[in-house]
This record gives C-alpha cells, sequence and structure tokens, in this order.
C-alpha cells in the first residue's frame, strides 16, 4: 500500500537537508569502511565536563524532590544564578523573574523565539553566513529571510549601510551572532551601539547569540549587546554551556533581555515542553559560580590549538588570519572547488572531516570551517594526512597526490 498522500508541512519542504546531519551519515560510512576519523566538523567540544559540575548532578539526582516536572520558567536558583554571571561579567542588572528564562540549549531557544514572533511573510534579516538556526528558524515560522551577506573585506561585520530603506522599514527581527559562528569574527563596542541604534530607528527586534562569548583570546573581551544603554528595549541575548563548560550534550541554554519578549518565548514553551530536568539546573548553576581559573584554562586549551593549526595550515599555502575568540577556523577552499567538494575530497582522501562553509548559508560558500575540538597530536595527525595526500592551497587549483 503508497503512502505517498501523506507528506510533511510545507515548512519542513522548504528546509534543505541538515548538512551536520548529512556529515553524520557520510562518517558513519567512513567509519564502515574502516576508516580513522579525524572529525573537525562539529561544534562539540571535547573532554569532560568539569568534575565539580558532574557531582553536582550526581547529588541533585538523589533527591526525589527534583524527579518531578521543573518549572516551565526554569528553577528561580538557576535562574538567579544567569542573572547573578551576567552582572559579574558584564555588569548587567537582570531581574531574575522577568528577564531570564532557561532554555533547551540555545538552539531550541533561537528557533522557538521565531516561532514565537514570525508571522507568515514577516521579514527577518539574518547574516550570511550565520549558525543554521538563525535562519531555518525564521522559514520554520514561515518568514521572509532577508540575507546580509557578510564579506571578508569588511572583516565579516554587517554593513548596516547596505541595508535597503525598504527591507528596515519592513523587519521585524535581526539576528545576528559576535563572535561569530562560523567565521570567528569578532565585533567591537562601536558596533552594537551602531547596531543598536539602527534597531530602535526602525523598531527591529535584537536577538543576539553570545554563545562564544568566553571562548575569547589575546586579551579580548567581547561584548553583550545588554551592555549598550537602550539595548533591553529592543533585545534578547542568547547564550549555552555547551561550549565553555563541554556540556553539549546536556542541552542548557538561557536568554536574557527584554521581558516582554521573553513572556512570549516562555508562553509558547509552556505549550511545547516542560523545560531542562531540574537536576540539570542544579548543575548548571555550579558552571556558573566556577571560579576564573577554569575559564583560563579553557581558553588556553582552544587558543593552543588555534596557534598550532594555523602554523600547519601555513606551511601548506593557507593564510588563516588569528581569531580572537570562538573555537573555529574559517579556512578558503582553493579557487574552482566549492566547499561542499573540497570537504568531500577531505574526507575521502584523508579521513578528516570539516564543514562545508555553504552549511552557513549562500555567503558561506568558497570556504570551509574548522573546529579546534582535538588535541594538538590529533591536529598534528591531520596536517600530515594532508600534507601526504599532496593537498596545499593554490588560488588556482587543489593539487593532490592522487591525481
Amino acid at each position: 500500500m503508497s503512502f505517498d498522500w501523506i507528506t510533511p508541512a510545507d515548512r519542513i519542504q522548504q528546509l534543505p537537508p541538515y548538512v551536520f546531519a548529512r556529515l553524520d551519515e557520510l562518517k558513519a560510512k567512513a567509519r564502515e569502511q574502516g576508516i580513522d576519523l579525524i572529525d573537525l566538523g562539529m561544534g562539540n567540544p571535547d573532554g569532560a565536563t568539569p568534575q565539580p559540575v558532574v557531582e553536582a548532578a550526581i547529588k541533585a539526582l538523589q533527591d526525589p524532590a527534583n524527579h518531578g516536572y521543573p518549572p516551565f520558567e526554569g528553577t528561580a536558583s538557576f535562574r538567579r544564578a544567569i542573572t547573578n554571571w551576567y552582572n559579574r561579567r558584564y555588569g548587567v542588572v537582570l531581574d531574575p523573574d522577568s528577564e531570564a528564562l532557561p532554555l533547551l540549549g540555545s538552539k531550541e531557544g533561537l528557533s522557538h523565539l521565531a516561532i514565537a514572533y514570525v508571522n507568515p511573510g514577516d521579514v527577518v534579516l539574518v547574516p550570511s553566513p550565520a549558525y543554521p538556526a538563525h535562519f531555518r528558524g525564521p522559514v520554520i515560522a514561515g518568514g521572509k529571510v532577508h540575507s546580509l551577506i557578510l564579506k571578508p573585506e569588511n572583516d565579516w561585520l554587517i554593513d548596516l549601510t547596505a541595508i535597503p530603506e525598504e527591507v528596515a522599514r519592513k523587519a521585524k527581527i535581526l539576528y545576528f551572532n559576535y563572535p561569530s559562528n562560523p567565521t570567528g569574527a569578532t565585533a567591537a563596542r562601536e558596533f552594537f551601539e551602531e547596531i543598536v541604534a539602527f534597531a530602535r530607528k526602525y523598531e527591529i527586534l535584537l536577538v543576539h547569540d553570545l554563545c562564544y562569548a568566553e571562548l575569547a583570546f589575546d586579551g579580548y573581551q567581547p561584548t553583550s549587546l545588554l551592555e549598550i544603554p537602550g539595548a533591553k528595549d529592543i533585545g534578547v541575548e542568547f547564550h549555552t554551556l555547551s561550549k565553555t563548560y563541554n556540556m553539549a550534550g546536556w542541552r542548557v541554554g538561557f536568554v536574557v533581555g527584554n521581558r516582554h519578549v521573553i513572556q512570549g518565548l516562555r508562553t509558547l514553551k509552556t505549550n511545547l515542553d516542560y523545560g531542562i530536568f531540574a537536576a540539570l539546573q542544579t548543575a548548571a548553576e555550579t558552571a556558573l559560580q566556577l571560579p576564573d581559573i577554569y575559564l583560563h584554562e579553557v581558553q588556553q586549551r582552544y587558543r593552543t590549538r588555534r596557534d598550532f593549526l594555523i602554523q600547519g595550515l601555513g606551511e601548506l599555502g593557507w593564510d588563516v588570519p588569528k581569531t580572537k575568540a570562538t573555537m573555529y577556523l574559517w579556512v578558503k577552499c582553493p579557487v574552482g572547488m566549492g566547499s561542499t567538494d573540497f570537504a568531500l575530497n577531505l574526507l575521502q582522501q584523508t579521513g578528516v572531516v570539516v564543514t562545508p562553509g555553504n552549511a552557513f548559508g549562500v555567503a558561506g560558500e568558497g570556504y570551509v570551517r574548522i573546529s579546534l575540538i582535538a588535541d594538538c597530536d590529533r591536529l598534528g595527525e591531520a596536517l600530515h594526512r594532508i600534507k601526504q595526500a599532496g593537498i596545499r592551497y593554490r588560488p588556482e587549483a587543489l593539487v593532490s597526490a592522487s591525481e
């Protein structure tokens, strides 16, 4: 019996295949063939969650009071931990009862925010390249995404002056992300002041994704949107414990900022989920209260890997800028080779997995994203394999020993 009449909703059919899911399929096939993969594709931190966080989770698991449904808005103690963390890090004062909301990871929150606030046909401004949730959420909600093309000559910053007046007047939301996934770009405080002024002028909701704020190097300190006067009137900011605290699988994030926007998201979530398991919220509180020495160790780990890989790629012909933040390098493909083909070439010839730049939007074409999620021994092995395969960066071609 045919079930062809059972078709997904249009919103699902409009979505292109999720590249990370496709990468998982290709990696599984490679492993079946006995290939030793060096997976630098996902933004999945290596290493264990800090032991104090694990111990807090174990203790909380043993408390029957945590075994029921958690409050929809998260536990009061976790919300206070969030707002205390913001005050300590950025000097931003937030009301834990109305201006902070725990999430099942920031990806979930970013997408659900679009569902809560985007009507079919609403214009949503999204940079390209960008983290996929920034544009997929609005697409699922039926919004009309207007891509803000980012360029290397502008250091991958949004050019607000390039947004047509008629588009700005129609826009309802602007998603953005500095330090940036995938480019590693950073933005000065002046940029945040400009984007707040722009959003206030055109009455646009700002949605800032600050999930890489703590992975910053060389004395650079990222700016929180909420540090800017007036930003809380027109903006919210998302954060996650996945990257800094090696808690990607725990699914804990949060959003802070405008109380009315947060209430709208909370209302949606009360109809979709029951929030984060209370024991995990207790563990997350512990993470946010870890001493700064832990943060310094994390920063040093990624800084060392960054420097090691940039130097190694340089010996193979790539000139990769030294990023000030994030856990990624944004690396050019040779002229004439698309990002998907280049990523597949690396996988097939070397077993090294990277993410094609077009996974992050049309303006990501011509690049691949390399995650710094392996120690220097494995990064060194990846470089050795690439060298042995004869793969070097040359603007005119990809040279391979197999040719």
